[in-house]
Protein backbone atom coordinates (compact mmCIF):
# COMPACT_ATOMS: atom_id res chain seq x y z
CA UNK A 1 0.00 0.00 0.00
CA UNK A 2 1.54 3.82 -0.97
CA UNK A 3 2.65 5.71 1.89
CA UNK A 4 0.83 8.90 3.03
CA UNK A 5 1.26 11.82 0.96
CA UNK A 6 3.49 13.94 2.07
CA UNK A 7 3.19 16.59 -0.52
CA UNK A 8 0.28 19.35 -0.69
CA UNK A 9 -2.67 18.75 -3.01
CA UNK A 10 -1.99 19.81 -6.66
CA UNK A 11 -5.17 19.92 -8.48
CA UNK A 12 -3.27 20.76 -12.04
CA UNK A 13 -3.55 17.28 -13.42
CA UNK A 14 -4.42 16.12 -17.24
CA UNK A 15 -7.41 14.00 -17.91
CA UNK A 16 -7.05 9.83 -16.31
CA UNK A 17 -9.11 7.50 -17.71
CA UNK A 18 -10.81 4.29 -16.33
CA UNK A 19 -12.53 2.11 -18.64
CA UNK A 20 -14.45 -0.36 -16.79
CA UNK A 21 -15.51 -3.62 -18.34
CA UNK A 22 -17.80 -6.72 -17.51
CA UNK A 23 -17.40 -10.09 -18.04
CA UNK A 24 -19.30 -13.73 -18.17
CA UNK A 25 -22.77 -11.85 -17.45
CA UNK A 26 -24.56 -8.31 -17.60
CA UNK A 27 -26.23 -7.36 -14.46
CA UNK A 28 -23.66 -7.73 -12.26
CA UNK A 29 -22.99 -4.08 -10.79
CA UNK A 30 -19.76 -3.27 -12.84
CA UNK A 31 -21.43 0.78 -13.14
CA UNK A 32 -22.26 0.78 -9.27
CA UNK A 33 -18.40 -0.29 -8.60
CA UNK A 34 -17.59 1.99 -11.01
CA UNK A 35 -19.31 4.87 -9.53
CA UNK A 36 -18.32 3.83 -6.02
CA UNK A 37 -14.57 3.89 -7.33
CA UNK A 38 -15.57 7.75 -8.54
CA UNK A 39 -16.82 8.62 -5.27
CA UNK A 40 -14.12 7.54 -3.56
CA UNK A 41 -11.53 9.64 -5.55
CA UNK A 42 -13.84 12.31 -5.47
CA UNK A 43 -13.74 12.35 -1.33
CA UNK A 44 -9.80 12.49 -2.13
CA UNK A 45 -10.07 16.08 -3.77
CA UNK A 46 -10.34 14.80 -7.27
CA UNK A 47 -13.04 16.71 -10.07
CA UNK A 48 -14.98 13.11 -11.60
CA UNK A 49 -17.00 12.44 -14.24
CA UNK A 50 -18.39 9.64 -16.06
CA UNK A 51 -19.44 8.48 -19.55
CA UNK A 52 -21.71 5.55 -19.91
CA UNK A 53 -21.25 3.20 -23.87
CA UNK A 54 -24.39 1.50 -24.34
CA UNK A 55 -23.49 -0.36 -27.61
CA UNK A 56 -27.54 -0.62 -28.79
CA UNK A 57 -28.31 1.33 -31.90
CA UNK A 58 -30.96 3.79 -30.07
CA UNK A 59 -29.83 6.91 -30.48
CA UNK A 60 -31.12 7.21 -26.62
CA UNK A 61 -33.11 5.48 -24.19
CA UNK A 62 -36.37 7.52 -24.93
CA UNK A 63 -38.18 5.05 -26.95
CA UNK A 64 -37.10 2.30 -24.65
CA UNK A 65 -39.57 -0.06 -22.56
CA UNK A 66 -39.16 0.14 -19.05
CA UNK A 67 -39.86 -3.56 -18.58
CA UNK A 68 -36.56 -4.27 -21.40
CA UNK A 69 -34.34 -1.78 -20.40
CA UNK A 70 -35.58 -0.46 -16.68
CA UNK A 71 -35.97 3.57 -16.29
CA UNK A 72 -35.23 6.19 -18.61
CA UNK A 73 -32.99 8.55 -16.77
CA UNK A 74 -33.33 12.31 -17.76
CA UNK A 75 -30.49 14.95 -17.45
CA UNK A 76 -30.64 18.53 -17.19
CA UNK A 77 -30.14 19.23 -20.61
CA UNK A 78 -33.11 16.92 -21.89
CA UNK A 79 -30.71 13.85 -22.30
CA UNK A 80 -32.90 10.48 -22.26
CA UNK A 81 -30.27 8.46 -20.96
CA UNK A 82 -29.51 4.69 -19.39
CA UNK A 83 -30.19 4.43 -15.87
CA UNK A 84 -26.69 4.02 -15.20
CA UNK A 85 -26.51 7.41 -15.71
CA UNK A 86 -28.73 7.92 -12.44
CA UNK A 87 -26.35 6.13 -10.37
CA UNK A 88 -23.12 8.21 -11.59
CA UNK A 89 -25.35 11.78 -11.01
CA UNK A 90 -26.26 10.50 -7.22
CA UNK A 91 -22.55 8.89 -6.48
CA UNK A 92 -20.81 11.45 -7.94
CA UNK A 93 -23.21 14.64 -6.87
CA UNK A 94 -22.83 15.75 -10.21
CA UNK A 95 -25.46 17.03 -13.29
CA UNK A 96 -24.19 15.87 -16.31
CA UNK A 97 -25.29 16.19 -19.81
CA UNK A 98 -26.62 13.96 -23.03
CA UNK A 99 -22.64 13.92 -24.01
CA UNK A 100 -21.80 11.45 -21.07
CA UNK A 101 -24.01 9.00 -22.99
CA UNK A 102 -22.74 7.27 -25.93
CA UNK A 103 -24.37 5.12 -27.94
CA UNK A 104 -24.32 3.44 -31.56
CA UNK A 105 -26.86 4.73 -33.09
CA UNK A 106 -25.35 8.74 -32.06
CA UNK A 107 -22.10 7.36 -33.21
CA UNK A 108 -23.23 5.63 -36.35
CA UNK A 109 -25.89 8.55 -36.88
CA UNK A 110 -23.17 11.25 -37.29
CA UNK A 111 -20.41 9.20 -39.33
CA UNK A 112 -23.48 8.79 -41.82
CA UNK A 113 -24.52 12.43 -41.80
CA UNK A 114 -20.71 13.87 -42.42
CA UNK A 115 -20.32 10.97 -45.37
CA UNK A 116 -23.56 12.62 -46.75
CA UNK A 117 -22.78 15.99 -46.69
CA UNK A 118 -18.85 15.19 -48.31
CA UNK A 119 -17.07 15.55 -45.23
CA UNK A 120 -14.71 12.50 -45.88
CA UNK A 121 -14.04 13.37 -49.35
CA UNK A 122 -14.48 10.40 -51.35
CA UNK A 123 -13.00 7.91 -48.67
CA UNK A 124 -14.73 4.38 -48.42
CA UNK A 125 -16.09 5.04 -44.55
CA UNK A 126 -15.05 2.52 -42.18
CA UNK A 127 -15.50 0.74 -38.83
CA UNK A 128 -11.75 1.77 -38.76
CA UNK A 129 -11.30 4.52 -38.34
CA UNK A 130 -14.10 6.03 -38.76
CA UNK A 131 -16.42 5.03 -36.32
CA UNK A 132 -13.49 4.74 -33.64
CA UNK A 133 -12.30 7.73 -34.21
CA UNK A 134 -15.64 9.24 -33.01
CA UNK A 135 -15.97 7.10 -29.94
CA UNK A 136 -12.70 8.46 -29.26
CA UNK A 137 -13.50 12.00 -29.76
CA UNK A 138 -16.83 11.86 -27.76
CA UNK A 139 -14.79 10.12 -24.89
CA UNK A 140 -12.46 13.34 -24.89
CA UNK A 141 -14.76 15.45 -25.05
CA UNK A 142 -17.26 14.49 -22.20
CA UNK A 143 -13.79 14.32 -20.01
CA UNK A 144 -12.65 17.89 -20.80
CA UNK A 145 -12.08 20.03 -17.66
CA UNK A 146 -11.99 16.92 -14.98
CA UNK A 147 -9.28 14.64 -13.39
CA UNK A 148 -10.32 11.87 -14.18
CA UNK A 149 -13.19 10.21 -16.68
CA UNK A 150 -14.64 6.41 -15.63
CA UNK A 151 -16.00 5.33 -18.62
CA UNK A 152 -18.63 1.96 -18.60
CA UNK A 153 -18.82 -0.23 -21.45
CA UNK A 154 -22.25 -1.43 -21.68
CA UNK A 155 -23.16 -5.19 -22.28
CA UNK A 156 -20.38 -7.90 -21.88
CA UNK A 157 -17.03 -9.10 -23.20
CA UNK A 158 -18.09 -10.82 -26.69
CA UNK A 159 -21.26 -9.18 -27.55
CA UNK A 160 -20.87 -8.46 -31.04
CA UNK A 161 -22.11 -4.96 -30.54
CA UNK A 162 -20.05 -4.12 -28.14
CA UNK A 163 -16.48 -4.98 -30.54
CA UNK A 164 -15.94 -1.37 -32.52
CA UNK A 165 -15.90 0.13 -29.26
CA UNK A 166 -13.45 -2.36 -27.42
CA UNK A 167 -11.16 -1.56 -30.40
CA UNK A 168 -11.31 2.30 -29.94
CA UNK A 169 -10.37 1.26 -26.64
CA UNK A 170 -7.31 -0.33 -27.73
CA UNK A 171 -6.36 2.45 -30.04
CA UNK A 172 -6.74 4.81 -27.05
CA UNK A 173 -4.76 3.31 -25.05
CA UNK A 174 -1.80 3.13 -27.99
CA UNK A 175 -2.48 6.87 -28.44
CA UNK A 176 -2.51 7.93 -24.52
CA UNK A 177 0.77 7.65 -22.27
CA UNK A 178 -0.31 4.46 -20.05
CA UNK A 179 0.20 6.35 -17.09
CA UNK A 180 -3.15 7.86 -18.10
CA UNK A 181 -5.17 4.94 -18.55
CA UNK A 182 -6.49 2.05 -16.50
CA UNK A 183 -8.70 -1.03 -17.70
CA UNK A 184 -10.83 -2.53 -14.51
CA UNK A 185 -12.85 -5.69 -15.42
CA UNK A 186 -15.54 -6.78 -13.29
CA UNK A 187 -16.17 -10.61 -13.62
CA UNK A 188 -18.63 -12.96 -11.83
CA UNK A 189 -16.84 -15.30 -8.98
CA UNK A 190 -19.59 -18.20 -8.80
CA UNK A 191 -19.58 -20.53 -6.01
CA UNK A 192 -19.52 -24.41 -6.87
CA UNK A 193 -22.29 -26.66 -5.38
CA UNK A 194 -19.72 -28.11 -2.27
CA UNK A 195 -19.06 -24.15 -1.81
CA UNK A 196 -15.61 -23.15 -3.60
CA UNK A 197 -15.27 -19.95 -5.51
CA UNK A 198 -15.27 -20.97 -9.24
CA UNK A 199 -12.49 -18.46 -11.50
CA UNK A 200 -12.55 -20.14 -14.60
CA UNK A 201 -16.05 -17.37 -15.67
CA UNK A 202 -13.32 -14.24 -14.68
CA UNK A 203 -10.54 -16.76 -16.73
CA UNK A 204 -12.33 -17.23 -20.30
CA UNK A 205 -13.82 -13.52 -19.66
CA UNK A 206 -10.40 -11.99 -19.51
CA UNK A 207 -8.69 -14.66 -22.15
CA UNK A 208 -11.66 -13.38 -24.22
CA UNK A 209 -10.80 -9.57 -23.35
CA UNK A 210 -7.24 -9.97 -24.09
CA UNK A 211 -8.25 -11.73 -27.79
CA UNK A 212 -9.22 -7.82 -28.49
CA UNK A 213 -5.84 -6.58 -27.65
CA UNK A 214 -7.18 -5.19 -23.90
CA UNK A 215 -4.85 -6.45 -20.55
CA UNK A 216 -6.68 -5.31 -17.30
CA UNK A 217 -5.12 -3.56 -14.75
CA UNK A 218 -7.64 -4.50 -12.08
CA UNK A 219 -9.82 -7.75 -11.72
CA UNK A 220 -13.00 -7.14 -9.48
CA UNK A 221 -15.03 -10.36 -8.35
CA UNK A 222 -18.92 -9.68 -8.10
CA UNK A 223 -19.81 -12.72 -5.42
CA UNK A 224 -21.73 -13.02 -2.19
CA UNK A 225 -19.19 -13.13 0.06
CA UNK A 226 -15.35 -11.57 -0.31
CA UNK A 227 -12.68 -13.49 -2.24
CA UNK A 228 -10.42 -15.81 -0.70
CA UNK A 229 -6.88 -15.25 -0.91
CA UNK A 230 -6.12 -18.37 -3.17
CA UNK A 231 -9.17 -17.33 -5.28
CA UNK A 232 -7.43 -14.27 -5.19
CA UNK A 233 -3.90 -16.01 -6.11
CA UNK A 234 -5.22 -18.17 -9.05
CA UNK A 235 -7.57 -15.13 -10.43
CA UNK A 236 -3.98 -13.11 -10.66
CA UNK A 237 -2.23 -16.06 -11.69
CA UNK A 238 -4.76 -16.96 -14.78
CA UNK A 239 -5.25 -13.51 -15.75
CA UNK A 240 -1.83 -12.28 -15.52
CA UNK A 241 -1.96 -9.88 -13.11
CA UNK A 242 -0.93 -8.59 -9.72
CA UNK A 243 -2.61 -10.43 -6.79
CA UNK A 244 -2.57 -6.46 -5.18
CA UNK A 245 -4.41 -5.94 -8.82
CA UNK A 246 -7.53 -8.32 -7.62
CA UNK A 247 -10.53 -7.06 -5.52
CA UNK A 248 -13.58 -8.21 -4.10
CA UNK A 249 -17.31 -6.56 -4.46
CA UNK A 250 -19.39 -8.97 -2.49
CA UNK A 251 -22.90 -8.28 -2.06
CA UNK A 252 -23.95 -5.57 0.21
CA UNK A 253 -27.35 -4.85 2.05
CA UNK A 254 -27.32 -1.19 0.40
CA UNK A 255 -25.61 -0.05 -2.84
CA UNK A 256 -24.73 3.20 -1.05
CA UNK A 257 -22.47 0.87 1.48
CA UNK A 258 -20.13 -0.38 -1.72
CA UNK A 259 -17.69 3.07 -1.68
CA UNK A 260 -17.24 1.44 1.49
CA UNK A 261 -16.74 -1.86 0.55
CA UNK A 262 -14.16 -0.96 -2.15
CA UNK A 263 -12.42 1.41 0.04
CA UNK A 264 -11.98 -1.48 2.65
CA UNK A 265 -10.53 -3.52 0.11
CA UNK A 266 -7.80 -0.91 -1.31
CA UNK A 267 -9.24 -0.39 -4.74
CA UNK A 268 -9.37 3.27 -4.87
CA UNK A 269 -5.54 3.38 -3.37
CA UNK A 270 -4.52 1.27 -6.31
CA UNK A 271 -6.24 3.25 -8.85
CA UNK A 272 -4.81 6.32 -7.15
CA UNK A 273 -1.24 4.84 -7.11
CA UNK A 274 -1.86 3.38 -10.47
CA UNK A 275 -2.60 6.56 -12.43
CA UNK A 276 0.09 8.53 -10.61
CA UNK A 277 -2.88 10.46 -8.49
CA UNK A 278 -1.69 9.16 -5.43
CA UNK A 279 0.49 11.99 -4.20
CA UNK A 280 -1.46 14.41 -5.86
CA UNK A 281 -4.59 13.11 -3.66
CA UNK A 282 -5.80 14.96 -0.43
CA UNK A 283 -4.55 13.49 3.15
CA UNK A 284 -6.74 10.92 4.47
CA UNK A 285 -7.25 13.19 7.67
CA UNK A 286 -8.61 15.93 4.95
CA UNK A 287 -10.88 13.81 3.08
CA UNK A 288 -14.26 14.04 2.45
CA UNK A 289 -15.84 11.80 4.74
CA UNK A 290 -19.98 12.81 4.72
CA UNK A 291 -21.01 9.89 2.29
CA UNK A 292 -19.89 7.09 5.19
CA UNK A 293 -21.26 9.22 8.03
CA UNK A 294 -24.65 10.09 5.99
CA UNK A 295 -25.32 6.07 4.56
CA UNK A 296 -24.28 4.65 8.46
CA UNK A 297 -26.44 7.00 10.26
CA UNK A 298 -28.91 5.32 12.66
CA UNK A 299 -32.83 5.30 11.38
CA UNK A 300 -35.17 5.00 13.96
CA UNK A 301 -38.29 3.66 13.11
CA UNK A 302 -39.70 2.47 9.65
CA UNK A 303 -42.54 3.96 7.55
CA UNK A 304 -44.20 2.01 4.59
CA UNK A 305 -45.35 3.65 1.18
CA UNK A 306 -47.08 2.19 -1.69
CA UNK A 307 -45.36 2.51 -4.62
CA UNK A 308 -48.69 2.63 -7.18
CA UNK A 309 -47.59 1.95 -11.17
CA UNK A 310 -47.77 -0.18 -13.73
CA UNK A 311 -43.89 -1.54 -14.37
CA UNK A 312 -43.26 -4.63 -11.92
CA UNK A 313 -39.96 -3.86 -12.14
CA UNK A 314 -38.08 -2.46 -9.60
CA UNK A 315 -35.29 -0.69 -12.30
CA UNK A 316 -38.18 1.09 -13.82
CA UNK A 317 -38.66 2.91 -11.10
CA UNK A 318 -35.00 3.46 -9.73
CA UNK A 319 -34.95 7.06 -9.12
CA UNK A 320 -38.04 7.18 -7.08
CA UNK A 321 -36.74 4.33 -4.97
CA UNK A 322 -33.42 6.32 -4.23
CA UNK A 323 -35.25 9.66 -3.69
CA UNK A 324 -37.35 7.93 -1.02
CA UNK A 325 -34.21 6.54 0.66
CA UNK A 326 -32.54 10.11 0.68
CA UNK A 327 -35.59 11.35 2.39
CA UNK A 328 -35.68 8.57 4.99
CA UNK A 329 -32.02 9.46 5.69
CA UNK A 330 -32.37 12.84 5.93
CA UNK A 331 -35.20 12.53 8.18
CA UNK A 332 -33.69 9.46 10.19
CA UNK A 333 -36.39 7.15 9.31
CA UNK A 334 -36.15 3.60 6.74
CA UNK A 335 -38.34 4.14 3.96
CA UNK A 336 -40.09 0.42 2.46
CA UNK A 337 -41.08 1.17 -0.87
CA UNK A 338 -43.90 -1.27 -1.66
CA UNK A 339 -44.88 -1.84 -5.21
CA UNK A 340 -48.79 -1.99 -5.59
CA UNK A 341 -50.06 -3.08 -9.18
CA UNK A 342 -52.13 0.02 -10.33
CA UNK A 343 -54.04 -2.83 -12.61
CA UNK A 344 -55.51 -4.00 -9.23
CA UNK A 345 -56.64 -0.97 -8.42
CA UNK A 346 -59.86 -0.94 -9.74
CA UNK A 347 -63.52 -1.22 -8.76
CA UNK A 348 -62.72 -0.21 -5.49
CA UNK A 349 -60.55 -2.68 -5.10
CA UNK A 350 -58.09 -0.65 -2.94
CA UNK A 351 -57.28 -3.01 0.30
CA UNK A 352 -53.64 -2.87 -0.66
CA UNK A 353 -53.73 1.09 0.24
CA UNK A 354 -54.40 -0.71 3.85
CA UNK A 355 -51.91 0.38 6.08
CA UNK A 356 -49.40 2.36 4.30
CA UNK A 357 -48.13 5.44 5.74
CA UNK A 358 -47.58 7.40 2.29
CA UNK A 359 -49.12 7.05 -1.29
CA UNK A 360 -47.06 7.84 -4.46
CA UNK A 361 -47.86 7.51 -7.81
CA UNK A 362 -45.00 8.22 -10.74
CA UNK A 363 -44.92 8.59 -14.26
CA UNK A 364 -46.03 6.56 -16.87
CA UNK A 365 -47.46 6.12 -20.64
CA UNK A 366 -50.40 5.12 -22.13
CA UNK A 367 -53.96 3.95 -20.97
CA UNK A 368 -52.86 0.53 -19.26
CA UNK A 369 -53.36 0.99 -15.22
CA UNK A 370 -54.14 4.42 -15.10
CA UNK A 371 -57.50 3.67 -13.87
CA UNK A 372 -55.79 2.25 -10.51
CA UNK A 373 -53.68 4.76 -10.42
CA UNK A 374 -56.67 7.86 -10.29
CA UNK A 375 -58.36 4.80 -7.93
CA UNK A 376 -54.79 5.48 -5.30
CA UNK A 377 -55.28 9.36 -6.05
CA UNK A 378 -58.99 9.32 -4.59
CA UNK A 379 -58.14 6.96 -1.80
CA UNK A 380 -55.65 8.92 -0.95
CA UNK A 381 -57.25 11.95 -0.91
CA UNK A 382 -60.27 11.29 1.13
CA UNK A 383 -58.33 9.25 3.94
CA UNK A 384 -55.87 11.79 4.33
CA UNK A 385 -52.82 9.86 3.51
CA UNK A 386 -49.79 11.81 2.63
CA UNK A 387 -49.85 11.76 -1.42
CA UNK A 388 -47.32 12.83 -3.88
CA UNK A 389 -47.73 12.39 -7.92
CA UNK A 390 -44.99 12.65 -10.11
CA UNK A 391 -45.82 13.47 -14.15
CA UNK A 392 -48.74 11.23 -14.70
CA UNK A 393 -49.61 11.11 -10.90
CA UNK A 394 -49.79 14.99 -10.85
CA UNK A 395 -52.12 14.49 -13.97
CA UNK A 396 -54.44 11.63 -12.39
CA UNK A 397 -54.60 14.05 -9.45
CA UNK A 398 -56.01 16.48 -11.74
CA UNK A 399 -58.10 13.94 -13.44
CA UNK A 400 -59.66 12.52 -10.18
CA UNK A 401 -60.28 15.33 -8.78
CA UNK A 402 -62.39 16.47 -12.05
CA UNK A 403 -63.99 13.21 -11.66
CA UNK A 404 -65.11 12.94 -8.09
CA UNK A 405 -65.08 16.17 -6.54
CA UNK A 406 -66.75 18.48 -9.71
CA UNK A 407 -68.48 15.42 -10.91
CA UNK A 408 -67.33 15.07 -14.16
CA UNK A 409 -67.38 11.37 -14.24
CA UNK A 410 -66.31 11.15 -18.10
CA UNK A 411 -63.11 14.02 -16.87
CA UNK A 412 -60.29 11.94 -18.11
CA UNK A 413 -56.70 12.75 -20.44
CA UNK A 414 -56.64 12.92 -24.26
CA UNK A 415 -54.04 11.24 -24.35
CA UNK A 416 -55.46 8.14 -22.08
CA UNK A 417 -59.21 8.75 -24.12
CA UNK A 418 -58.94 10.85 -27.03
CA UNK A 419 -62.61 11.08 -27.02
CA UNK A 420 -63.76 12.27 -23.62
CA UNK A 421 -65.63 15.46 -22.98
CA UNK A 422 -63.66 16.54 -20.34
CA UNK A 423 -60.22 16.37 -21.22
CA UNK A 424 -58.62 18.16 -18.55
CA UNK A 425 -55.56 16.72 -19.64
CA UNK A 426 -54.79 17.72 -22.93
CA UNK A 427 -51.37 17.30 -25.35
CA UNK A 428 -49.20 20.07 -25.52
CA UNK A 429 -49.57 22.93 -27.93
CA UNK A 430 -46.35 22.69 -29.47
CA UNK A 431 -46.52 19.18 -29.76
CA UNK A 432 -49.64 19.41 -32.56
CA UNK A 433 -47.27 18.59 -35.65
CA UNK A 434 -44.75 16.23 -34.21
CA UNK A 435 -44.20 13.18 -35.70
CA UNK A 436 -41.40 11.92 -34.82
CA UNK A 437 -41.46 9.70 -31.25
CA UNK A 438 -37.67 9.84 -29.82
CA UNK A 439 -36.44 13.25 -28.12
CA UNK A 440 -39.26 15.50 -28.97
CA UNK A 441 -41.48 15.79 -26.01
CA UNK A 442 -41.01 18.35 -22.81
CA UNK A 443 -37.67 17.64 -21.68
CA UNK A 444 -35.30 18.36 -19.41
CA UNK A 445 -34.36 21.35 -16.30
CA UNK A 446 -37.26 24.04 -16.46
CA UNK A 447 -38.06 26.95 -13.87
CA UNK A 448 -41.16 26.60 -12.10
CA UNK A 449 -42.24 29.79 -10.11
CA UNK A 450 -44.16 28.83 -6.55
CA UNK A 451 -46.67 30.85 -5.08
CA UNK A 452 -45.62 32.32 -1.61
CA UNK A 453 -47.82 30.46 1.42
CA UNK A 454 -48.23 27.70 -0.78
CA UNK A 455 -47.20 23.88 0.69
CA UNK A 456 -44.86 23.48 -2.33
CA UNK A 457 -43.41 27.16 -1.02
CA UNK A 458 -43.10 25.85 2.52
CA UNK A 459 -41.47 22.39 0.55
CA UNK A 460 -38.93 24.42 -1.50
CA UNK A 461 -38.14 27.19 0.82
CA UNK A 462 -38.28 29.07 -2.00
CA UNK A 463 -40.43 30.80 -4.81
CA UNK A 464 -39.44 28.98 -7.65
CA UNK A 465 -37.00 25.79 -8.11
CA UNK A 466 -35.95 24.32 -11.23
CA UNK A 467 -36.72 20.80 -12.21
CA UNK A 468 -36.24 17.79 -15.11
CA UNK A 469 -39.46 17.13 -16.93
CA UNK A 470 -40.48 14.45 -19.87
CA UNK A 471 -44.20 14.89 -20.77
CA UNK A 472 -46.10 15.64 -24.25
CA UNK A 473 -49.72 16.39 -22.41
CA UNK A 474 -50.48 19.07 -19.77
CA UNK A 475 -53.78 20.17 -17.56
CA UNK A 476 -55.59 21.62 -20.20
CA UNK A 477 -55.96 25.67 -19.60
CA UNK A 478 -59.61 25.65 -20.24
CA UNK A 479 -60.52 23.58 -16.91
CA UNK A 480 -58.09 25.71 -14.75
CA UNK A 481 -60.52 28.52 -13.13
CA UNK A 482 -63.25 25.85 -12.33
CA UNK A 483 -60.90 23.27 -10.80
CA UNK A 484 -59.64 25.92 -8.54
CA UNK A 485 -62.84 27.55 -8.02
CA UNK A 486 -63.42 23.76 -6.30
CA UNK A 487 -60.89 23.75 -3.83
CA UNK A 488 -57.90 22.61 -6.12
CA UNK A 489 -54.67 25.04 -6.12
CA UNK A 490 -51.87 25.31 -8.28
CA UNK A 491 -49.43 26.46 -6.53
CA UNK A 492 -46.07 26.25 -9.18
CA UNK A 493 -46.81 27.85 -12.47
CA UNK A 494 -44.13 28.25 -16.14
CA UNK A 495 -45.23 30.27 -18.48
CA UNK A 496 -49.03 29.96 -17.57
CA UNK A 497 -48.25 25.86 -17.52
CA UNK A 498 -49.61 24.15 -14.44
CA UNK A 499 -46.43 22.93 -12.70
CA UNK A 500 -47.78 21.75 -9.36
CA UNK A 501 -51.01 20.70 -7.90
CA UNK A 502 -51.88 20.48 -4.26
CA UNK A 503 -54.81 20.50 -1.54
CA UNK A 504 -54.89 22.53 1.26
CA UNK A 505 -56.80 20.84 3.66
CA UNK A 506 -54.82 17.19 3.77
CA UNK A 507 -52.04 16.18 5.56
CA UNK A 508 -49.78 16.31 2.42
CA UNK A 509 -50.89 16.48 -0.82
CA UNK A 510 -48.35 17.16 -3.94
CA UNK A 511 -48.11 16.54 -7.62
CA UNK A 512 -45.69 17.97 -9.98
CA UNK A 513 -45.61 17.61 -13.73
CA UNK A 514 -42.16 17.42 -13.57
CA UNK A 515 -39.88 14.76 -11.68
CA UNK A 516 -38.27 15.83 -8.97
CA UNK A 517 -36.35 12.24 -8.35
CA UNK A 518 -33.73 12.87 -11.15
CA UNK A 519 -32.21 15.63 -9.39
CA UNK A 520 -32.09 13.89 -5.86
CA UNK A 521 -29.36 13.08 -4.01
CA UNK A 522 -27.81 10.92 -0.54
CA UNK A 523 -27.26 14.20 1.48
CA UNK A 524 -29.30 16.57 -1.13
CA UNK A 525 -32.64 14.59 -0.81
CA UNK A 526 -35.69 15.96 -3.22
CA UNK A 527 -37.56 18.76 -1.27
CA UNK A 528 -41.16 17.02 -2.04
CA UNK A 529 -39.74 13.34 -0.88
CA UNK A 530 -38.43 15.00 1.76
CA UNK A 531 -42.13 16.79 2.56
CA UNK A 532 -43.86 13.20 1.95
CA UNK A 533 -41.61 11.71 4.78
CA UNK A 534 -41.78 14.66 7.15
CA UNK A 535 -45.37 14.77 6.92
CA UNK A 536 -45.61 11.02 7.91
CA UNK A 537 -43.36 11.32 10.71
CA UNK A 538 -45.37 13.96 11.77
CA UNK A 539 -48.17 12.51 11.65
CA UNK A 540 -46.73 9.54 13.81
CA UNK A 541 -44.83 11.95 16.75
CA UNK A 542 -48.26 14.04 16.85
CA UNK A 543 -50.10 10.27 17.55
CA UNK A 544 -47.43 8.99 20.10
CA UNK A 545 -47.74 12.49 21.90
CA UNK A 546 -51.64 11.89 22.01
CA UNK A 547 -51.12 8.91 23.75
CA UNK A 548 -48.96 10.10 26.06
CA UNK A 549 -51.66 12.87 26.90
CA UNK A 550 -54.10 10.51 27.09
Amino acid sequence: MPTEPETDYDPTLGNKFIFVTGGVMSGLGKGITAASTGRLLANAGFDVTAVKIDPYLNVDAGTMNPYQHGEVYVLKDGGEVDLDLGNYERFLDVDMTSDHNVTTGKVYQNVIEKERSGDYLGKTVQIIPHITDDIKRRIREAADGNDVCIVEVGGTIGDIEGMPYLEALRQFAHEESEDDILFVHVTLVPYSKNGEQKTKPTQHSVKELRSIGLQPDVLVGRSTDKLDAKTKEKIALFCDVPTKAVFSNPDVDDIYHVPLMVEEEGLDEYVMDQLGLYSRALPKRERDNSWRELVTREQTGEIDVALVGKYGLEDAYISIHESLKHAGLEAGVKVNAEWVHSEDLVDGHDGELDGMDAIVVPGGFGSRGTEGKIEAVRYARENDVPYLGLCLGFQMAVVEYARNVLGHEDANSAEIDPDTSYPVIDILPEQYEVEDMGGTMRLGAHETNIAEGTLANRVYGATSCTERHRHRYEVNPEYIEELEDAGLVFSGRSNNRMEIVELPDHPYFLGTQFHPEFRSRPGRASPPFVGLVEAVVGEDEASDSEEVEA
